[in-house]
């Protein structure tokens, strides 16, 4: 086999993580459109009126999709309203988890955390382990050996594509680190980016969630019925498959180690049903290159930055079939990239650590 198309150790122990960090590419600083001092202090501005409305009509939605699902247990009909239940469950779940994890969502701390800690159980990720491991994230964003967030590795593996559309990659991973961490124990990889000042925080809530399990369980025993499960822990299961979409449109396809999310990250137009389940995270280069804009600011960021962008996938559609094109190329090729022309406005792709010499706008030299 051609060295350049050897799978690499996508793992946080591997070799990859040394190599990242000899490269420049750990921790480093990366490129960030500019935008005037004053107008991103504004962007930045938090506020509690837009998510207190969007989490009361959310809960609301999912109470009266919960009300349909109940009495339509027993009935062809339950089919249809747990799948709307599961979707209302997990994907807002999801966004709702995100966006309190940055603390960006309310004005008020204690709105952000209560909505953090209820949609990380929504979607059964520890919260602390993941406020972690989503800051690094963040920090080495698509960096090999240092982003424990990765989608996929190249070339792809199908058979966890697949299956991950129940959750049964994520779920089953992260259920089996919370019976780690109620017995006080950490995951060898958690153990990169998990400061040991929190891991007691990090063990204390397993051990909630587990009890939770443990009486959600013992729900369905003395009622002879799977139906309290199905209101809690498992929509994380049937209702992932949108979640799954939302996420997979992020970065896949794109660069892995670089440092401009221009080149590794992905914008899509959404409809307004999809970015209120979303809250807003379609714009994702904007909230990559800026995180602590609030959800709600994040189309007025997306004006001030489209002229130091590509183009935006057209819709949901649009990204998520350009993702499995270049997912089956990479089946062959490792190395396929997307590779995104800029607007004449906007400033050359920031590929690496070192500065580069002088290039045209929008021209986009071959990585390493």
């Amino acid at each position: 086999m051609d060295a350049s198309q050897a799978r690499r150790d996508y793992s946080l122990t591997g070799p990859e993580g040394k190599k990242a960090r000899e490269r420049g590419l750990a921790a480093a600083e990366w490129y960030a459109t500019p935008i005037p001092r004053k107008r991103l202090k504004e962007l930045m501005k938090r506020k509690n009126g837009p998510a207190i409305r969007d989490t009361i009509l959310w809960l609301a939605l999912l109470a009266g999709a919960g009300v349909l699902a109940y009495f339509s247990w027993g009935t062809w009909w339950a089919l249809p309203a747990f799948f709307v239940y599961g979707i209302l469950y997990t994907s807002p779940g999801d966004s709702r988890w995100h966006e309190c994890g940055h603390g960006t969502a309310f004005k008020t701390p204690w709105m952000n955390e209560a909505v953090y800690q209820f949609a990380s159980f929504l979607v059964l990720r520890p919260a602390t382990p993941w406020r972690w491991s989503h800051a690094r994230h963040h920090t080495d964003t698509y960096v090999v050996g240092r982003d424990p967030e990765i989608h996929q590795p190249r070339p792809p593996v199908w058979r966890r594509i697949l299956i991950q559309f129940a959750h049964l990659v994520g779920g089953p991973r992260d259920i089996r680190r919370m019976f780690l961490h109620a017995f006080g124990r950490m995951d060898k990889e958690e153990k990169e980016y998990i400061p040991e000042t929190e891991y007691r925080k990090a063990f204390w809530e397993s051990r909630v969630y587990l009890l939770v399990f443990a009486f959600v369980i013992a729900s369905c025993v003395y009622a002879s019925s799977l139906l309290p499960a199905m209101f809690v822990v498992l929509p994380t299961f049937y209702g992932a498959v949108l979640m799954v979409v939302f996420g997979m449109t992020q970065h896949l396809g794109l660069h892995e180690d670089v440092l401009d999310h221009r080149l590794n990250t992905r914008t899509v137009y959404m409809n307004r049903a999809f970015r209120f389940l979303y809250w807003n995270m379609n714009y994702h280069i904007e909230h990559h290159m800026f995180p602590m804009v609030p959800y709600h600011a994040l189309p007025q960021l997306h004006e001030e930055m489209k002229a130091d962008c590509p183009k935006p996938n057209r819709s949901t559609w649009d990204a998520f079939s350009e993702v499995i094109r270049a997912l089956l190329k990479q089946r062959k090729d490792r190395n396929y990239t997307i590779r995104r022309e800029l607007p004449p406005t906007a400033r050359p792709y920031q590929y690496g650590p070192k500065p580069r010499s002088p290039e045209a706008p929008g021209e986009q030299p071959t990585t390493a």
